[in-house]
């Protein structure tokens, strides 16, 4: 069975760690640091299983090293985002948190693919695969799930058409410079720009680009969770259970796009050695700009971090 660890028990991360379970994706580990509150809601979790009909168990630990021998590693631990913060805000809170976190991954579980949740998600991944050391196909940020999800949502709610016909991918970081591959966007095949008016696309887009700040500022006192643990567990499932999907996500490109340095999203397959294919698809100019644009702005964190 697969050892799956959740390093973060906080919404996000017991999201992960539920949907991770009833999807009987192995044994999963839930860490925090806060006394308790990981063995509750695993216990918790468990007690859910005869109903949902799962086997999976749930291990609640204050222990880091219970992650040890770790196929795969959720990292949601970290602060939230909170009304008016940007995701740039959260760059120095966080990175300290990151680099003890990604220290003891390197320490106890040496071969696990790790997926970076916690924001800046993109600057995060660099973080731990510099500090990790792992190879760049075992560590990846997920954003391009949930960025993507989130304008399939607008979009299946303009035109009233379930969310399944909708395909499209966000490229780019995961932020207000994310890019939207609008060219080959369509639904069940037919082009999106066939059946939404421009004016109409581009504030979706634009909804989606601030989806998260949209979130924090109707709850007030948290940030979205149950999207982006959906997110994160699409990623884990197609890692663990070897289904080679094609998923926008994050991570290091070494001259794909002309982007040297950085994490950023973009399309790659998922299966179970991590990052198995990179794909570089042609880009018109202005697309192919904003995403190497995106990119100048992590490569300006990173000199920060």
């Amino acid at each position: 069975m697969n050892k799956v660890s959740v390093i973060g028990a906080g919404n996000v991360g017991a999201t992960i760690a539920y949907i991770a379970a009833s999807k009987g994706l192995g044994k999963i580990i839930l860490y925090d640091i806060v006394d308790g509150m990981p063995q509750g809601k695993g216990l918790d979790m468990n007690e859910s299983s005869p109903i949902e009909n799962f086997d999976s168990i749930v291990t609640g630990t204050n222990n880091i090293e219970d992650i040890k021998g770790s196929d795969l590693i959720a990292i949601t631990a970290g602060l939230a985002r909170k009304p008016g913060m940007s995701r740039e805000d959260l760059q120095k809170k966080n990175a300290d948190i990151i680099k003890g976190i990604a220290e003891n991954i390197k320490k106890y579980a040496p071969n696990a693919i790790v997926i970076m949740v916690t924001n800046p998600v993109d600057v995060m991944s660099y973080h731990v695969w510099k500090i990790t050391g792992f190879p760049k196909e075992r560590v990846m940020g997920q954003a391009g799930v949930l960025d993507s999800a989130r304008l399939k949502f607008f979009i299946a709610e303009e035109l009233g058409v379930s969310i399944e016909d909708i395909s499209l991918v966000m490229l780019g970081g995961h932020g207000d410079s994310m890019v939207p591959l609008m060219e080959y966007a369509t639904v069940s095949g037919i082009p999106i720009s066939k059946l939404i008016d421009k004016d109409k696309i581009d504030a979706m887009v634009q909804r989606a680009r601030k989806g998260g700040a949209e979130i924090v500022a109707l709850l007030k006192t948290g940030s979205a969770f149950y999207a982006p643990a959906q997110a994160t567990v699409e990623m884990m499932e197609s890692i663990l259970n070897n289904r080679k999907r094609v998923l926008p996500t994050s991570v290091y490109l070494d001259g794909q796009y002309g982007i040297n340095g950085v994490f950023i999203g973009i399309p790659v397959v998922l299966g179970r050695n991590g990052i198995e294919k990179i794909f570089e698809i042609e880009l018109d100019d202005n697309s192919l700009k904003s995403l190497q644009a995106s990119a100048d702005i992590y490569k300006k964190q990173i000199e920060l971090l």
